[in-house]
């Protein structure tokens, strides 16, 4: 049916290219707030966790209690290792500016490969 052309065909289309544009921004702003106030380089990663937590709950749910659609979307667990890059590279470097252009690189460009072992 329709949904089936919106989770499989159009998602693998478009979360690529999408996504990790715009789950940067959260891990982003939750980093700086932890690293400016507590030097802790660990932002992106407790922002990641609880998206992950909160997507699984939604989806519960909604999809499976309430109108009992199988859960096949793309999971936020794919997001686990870029954000562990971007707090190890906080960690290693002690600088926002090296993060921001080296971390969010990674943070993209680690986004398609660690969907393989899902």
């Amino acid at each position: 049916g329709d949904w089936d052309f919106w989770l499989d065909w159009k998602g693998r289309q478009w979360w690529p290219l999408v996504t990790p544009v715009i789950l940067i921004t959260y891990p982003a702003a939750v980093q700086a707030e932890l690293w400016t106030s507590f030097r802790l380089p660990l932002g992106a990663t407790l922002c990641i966790s609880c998206l992950l937590i909160g997507a699984w709950i939604a989806r519960y749910f909604s999809y499976h209690l309430w109108n009992y659609f199988p859960i096949n979307e793309v999971l936020p667990a794919t997001m686990l290792p870029s954000a562990l890059v971007l707090d190890a590279i906080l960690m290693l470097t002690n600088s926002v500016t090296v993060t921001s252009i080296l971390g969010g690189m990674a943070f993209a460009l680690l986004f398609y490969p660690s969907n393989w072992p899902i």
